[in-house]
């Protein structure tokens, strides 16, 4: 993992390279969303308006004399997610989005039998994630009903142990699908934990990273699971409905799993041949399906340049400040009407507090519109959580204190 190279005071910086939503009276919102979208990077308009003035000038003679060529500019990003996840850039690629990526690497390592085919997911898993494995087992001629075992969790956490009875219980689980950062609770799973017991039993692992990459310090190779698939528009700030991304496990390069194909698959070196017959591509790249979408993938590149410049150890830190401050602040003044419902420890959570209410659904709900009329913007999850993330690289105390201090009023 690559070092930082700067410290996290410096980091204070980076919050104007960001454009911010602001009100009506144009002072800037209190943004505390970016668990579900990253905000802007002034960096990503200038990639996209560099795409868009090549596309204008070069039309089609921009995949290859473009200032950065579009034939081959997915490969910019494959070293910045390498050093980013912890991986050989062998094994990481952008393409199509993260449920599409689900389902084509579920294709390739969800191979059930007459006695092992059911697949284990965590309680309150993300509902994409859920309806991917539902459809998984249809196509395989499984019930769902039956078909998926939840791994659930002990008051608000996801035990080990309890997994690990689990496991020991089922003897018909072909494959393992949990999260890095659970969605919902906001606790950062201990993976390598995971990794050790699926490989005990012989149960492909794969991981749903969305809430993890950019958030929490991510080492694939020493976690080592069999894939993994990520969004990039939440912490990676890459925009509404950014491109995703994929990464396999080197040791499955060279097998003979099956996959879907498609054009972008096929070896660099022979694909402008029109041949006939797939020549796969080398890595995780033989699982693209085609060309990626340049205007979508600019942004992400532009983001993942500030990552690799900053380094997810001073993000770490930052973040660990921020979530630190205010959840001291609401145990102390609110810890009767709050519950934050993520776990305490800091090294078992990312930038997101997940805050439940200590009130009816309706009471709840008109707290978080408060808080939305207070210009203070997160997120709400039935019946009664409200989830915050200070991300490290653009939420400072000051956005904290504000949100106590807007929550504290809107209680009352």
């Amino acid at each position: 993992m690559k070092h930082s190279l700067i410290n996290t005071g410096d980091i204070a910086q980076y919050r104007d390279r960001f454009n911010w939503p602001v009100n009506a009276d144009g002072a800037r919102q209190t943004y505390l969303c970016g668990n579900s979208l990253g905000l802007q990077p002034r960096r990503a308009v200038e990639r996209v308006q560099e795409v868009l003035s090549d596309w204008s000038s070069l039309a089609v003679e921009g995949h290859f004399d473009a200032k950065r060529p579009w034939l081959t500019y997915h490969e910019q990003a494959a070293p910045l997610l390498a050093r980013l996840l912890g991986c050989d850039a062998s094994e990481c690629v952008t393409m199509n989005t993260l449920t599409i990526n689900l389902n084509l690497l579920m294709i390739s390592f969800y191979r059930p039998t007459e006695q092992r085919y059911k697949i284990l997911i965590e309680q309150d898993a993300f509902p994409s994630d859920r309806y991917a494995v539902q459809s998984q087992l249809h196509l395989h001629g499984h019930d769902p009903a039956n078909g998926i075992v939840e791994w659930t969790r002990d008051d608000d956490d996801y035990s080990i142990d309890s997994l690990a009875a689990l496991l020991d219980e089922h003897d018909d689980i072909a494959l393992l699908l949990l999260p890095g950062v659970q969605y919902l609770t906001g606790e950062w799973l201990d993976l390598p934990a995971i990794a050790a017991l699926a490989r005990q039993h012989d149960i492909p692992l794969g991981l749903d990273l969305a809430h993890a990459v950019g958030n929490v310090p991510v080492n694939l190779s020493m976690i080592d699971a069999d894939f993994a698939v990520f969004c990039t528009y939440k912490y990676l700030n890459g925009g509404p409905g950014a491109i995703g991304g994929a990464w396999v496990n080197q040791r499955h390069h060279a097998s003979d799993l099956p996959r879907l194909h498609g054009w972008w698959g096929n070896d660099e070196s022979t694909r402008f041949l029109m041949r006939d017959t797939f020549e796969p591509a080398a890595g995780v790249d033989v699982w693209q399906q085609s060309n990626p979408p340049i205007l979508g993938l600019a942004p992400v590149i532009a983001s993942l340049e500030m990552f690799d410049a900053v380094g997810m150890s001073a993000l770490r830190a930052r973040s660990l400040e921020l979530t630190g401050h205010l959840a001291n602040r609401l145990e102390r003044e609110l810890a009767d009407a709050v519950q934050i419902v993520t776990p305490r420890d800091p090294s078992r959570r990312g930038a997101q507090l997940s805050l439940r209410l200590r009130t009816d659904a309706t009471a709840a709900k008109q707290v978080f519109e408060r808080l939305q009329q207070a210009d203070i913007i997160g997120d709400w999850r039935e019946p009664n959580i409200i989830r915050v993330a200070p991300a490290p690289f653009y939420n400072t105390l000051e956005d904290t204190d504000r949100l106590v201090d807007v929550l504290t009023a809107a209680l009352s």
